[in-house]
C-alpha cells in the first residue's frame, strides 16, 4: 500500500504545476506602451521616447510553473532590458524574486537569478544558442517549496534545490514583465548604453500561463 503521506504530498506537486492561460493583467506604468489581448493570449511590450512599461499579474501565486513565449526586440538593443520574472513586490526591498533577464548588449544569452528577502547575487549566464529576436522561444519557471527549475524550449538549463540553513523563495508571486532602460547599472557594462537608432522597440509574449490553483487572495 502506498504511504498516504507522500501520495499527498505527490498529488499537491502534480496540481502546483498545473497551469491555465492568462486571463487579466494590470500595467504598472506607460499604459500606452502595453497592449494585451486576452482572447489571442498575447501582449505586446514597447521601449520609445515614452520609455518603458511593465505588466503583472493581478494575483500573487504561491508555488507553481509560469510560461511564456517571447520575441525579444530586434535592431540595437543595447542598454535594454526585457524579462520574465517573479517577484512578491517590485520595488520591495524584502522582495523574494526568480528571474529571467535579457541583456539587450547580447541577445544569445540570458540571466536567471533568484532573491530571498532582498537578498540576491545568484546571477548565472547561460548561453541560448540562438538570437533571442530571430523568433519565439519558450520561457518556463518552475518552483516548488524546495525546487526553482528555469526551461528553455523544454530544456531545464538551471535548477536549485533548498539548501538547509539558507534562504529559499516562498513569499506569494507575481508574475512580471518590462523592459527599460539598464545603461545605469554597473555604468553599462550589464546591458550594454542606451542608443535608441532603432526605436521603438517590440517585445513579444504570447501564449502565457499561470497556475490554476496556487493563487494568494
Amino acid at each position: 500500500m502506498a504511504d498516504p503521506v507522500l501520495q499527498s504530498q505527490t498529488t499537491n506537486r502534480l496540481h502546483h504545476h498545473q497551469t491555465q492561460p492568462l486571463k487579466e493583467i494590470a500595467i504598472d506604468y506607460t499604459p500606452q506602451a502595453c497592449s494585451h489581448c486576452p482572447n489571442s493570449n498575447t501582449i505586446t511590450l514597447t521601449f520609445d521616447h515614452r520609455g518603458g512599461s511593465r505588466w503583472r499579474t493581478t494575483t500573487r501565486f504561491r508555488y507553481g510553473t509560469f510560461s511564456s513565449l517571447i520575441q525579444c526586440p530586434k535592431g540595437n538593443t543595447n542598454g535594454l532590458n526585457f524579462n520574465l520574472y517573479l517577484s512578491s513586490l517590485e520595488g520591495d526591498k524584502s522582495q523574494d524574486e526568480i528571474d529571467f533577464e535579457f541583456l539587450g548588449k547580447d541577445r544569445t544569452i540570458v540571466q536567471t537569478n533568484y532573491f530571498t528577502g532582498g537578498n540576491g547575487n545568484q546571477e548565472q549566464i547561460h548561453q541560448l544558442g540562438f538570437d533571442a529576436s530571430d523568433g519565439f522561444h519558450e520561457y518556463v519557471i518552475k518552483w516548488s517549496c524546495d525546487v526553482i527549475e528555469w526551461l528553455i524550449d523544454g530544456k531545464v538549463v538551471r535548477r536549485e534545490e533548498k539548501k538547509e540553513g539558507k534562504g529559499f523563495p516562498q513569499k506569494p508571486m507575481f508574475l512580471y514583465s518590462s523592459i527599460w532602460d539598464a545603461s545605469c547599472i554597473d555604468n553599462g557594462r550589464w546591458a550594454g548604453k542606451y542608443d535608441g537608432s532603432d526605436a521603438p522597440y517590440v517585445c513579444l509574449y504570447k501564449d502565457i500561463h499561470v497556475p490554476t490553483s496556487t493563487a494568494v487572495e
